[in-house]
């Protein structure tokens, strides 16, 4: 039984490898050159679907009718996603995306959105995508198109689910085009650069004060990169440190995908009833761990967490009323 539905991008990545990002008009050489499966969505699903296991996930999204898809699909099956709710285009190729990465873990990425764009708010109505959404207990929003994020977060609120959002590049939106959607949403995931683009703060809990004018039951979750996370709610302010990889004998390869293994982690552990402190523990942990492997889909499977939650990062409570 499905779980856990989420709606975002697959794409196919390009990682090139560089000692340095260039300035601009410079040219730098790679020093190796990966081809892997990506796109939000995707990443997502399989880090849910390492830690809850076959069937548990599934991801709804668009792919062109060509080859790449024909790879995606088979990767994503052999991860254990259910892929039924994966809809195929003949108007565009499938989604890719073109990353270069220092030897710090530090990226620029340029995508090309092709199918993923194809994805579109009358096909959340569809037989297969409908149902997916219906039986599952989270839904996990990512970065479909703006109208396709509308009509699903609608659905998902009108049968009471549970519903997450990564707005990523549509925080560049701002809160008040996005009221929509904001208004749906339980949980709402950015980074230090997207809360601010969304609100026009910086500082989490001015960010969730604008955000609950909106929508008075939202919990803003900031993703911090290597200095943790922290959680703002209508009744607890939660820190959550960095992990200190050097003293687990790891170091950072390749942080392109954290945020996606983070996600993927805290819907899953949500999914297993754990409770907001103990999922975002975990979730900070699994984009710590990611960050120490090459592949965009680093994410830890079940035995690897279960192996390093000694390790995990406590929860620092601010403040709980």
């Amino acid at each position: 039984m499905v779980r856990i539905s989420v709606l975002g991008a697959i794409n196919w990545d390009i990682n090139l490898f560089v000692e340095r990002l260039p300035r601009v008009g410079e040219e730098v050489p790679v020093k190796k050159i990966t081809r892997v499966p990506g796109g939000k969505g995707g990443n997502v699903a399989v880090a849910a679907a390492r830690l809850l296991g076959p069937g548990e996930v599934a991801l709804i999204g668009c792919l062109g009718n060509d080859s790449i898809a024909e790879r995606q699909i088979r990767i994503l099956r052999e991860e254990g996603v259910n892929i039924s709710g994966i809809k195929l285009s003949d108007e565009a190729e499938s989604g890719q995306a073109y990353i270069l990465i220092d030897e710090k873990g530090n990226n620029f990425i340029s995508t090309l959105f092709g199918a993923n764009l194809h994805l579109l708010p009358e096909d959340v109505e569809k037989p297969g995508i409908y149902d997916l959404l219906m039986e599952a207990e989270i839904i996990t929003l990512i970065d479909p198109v703006i109208e396709t994020l509308e009509a699903a977060a609608s659905l998902a609120r009108m049968h009471g689910k549970t519903i997450m959002w990564d707005a990523g590049v549509r925080s560049r939106m701002g809160a008040k085009r996005l009221r929509s959607i904001l208004e749906n949403v339980d949980y709402l995931l950015v980074n230090e650069v997207e809360v601010k683009n969304l609100t026009g703060e910086t500082n989490p809990f001015r960010a969730w004060q604008i955000l609950h004018k909106i929508n008075q039951n939202i919990k803003l979750i900031v993703k911090l990169g290597e200095r943790g996370c922290s959680m703002v709610g209508p009744e607890i302010i939660v820190s959550v440190p960095s992990v200190n990889l050097e003293k687990i004998g790891l170091k950072v390869v390749n942080a392109v995908g954290c945020g996606d293994a983070f996600l993927g982690a805290f819907a899953a552990s949500k999914a297993e009833g754990l409770d907001d402190v103990e999922s975002l523990e975990r979730a900070n942990l699994a984009g710590a761990l990611k960050a120490t492997k090459p592949e965009t889909r680093g994410s830890p499977n079940r035995e690897e967490m279960g192996r390093y939650l000694k390790y995990m990062a406590k929860a620092r409570i601010i403040r709980k009323t």
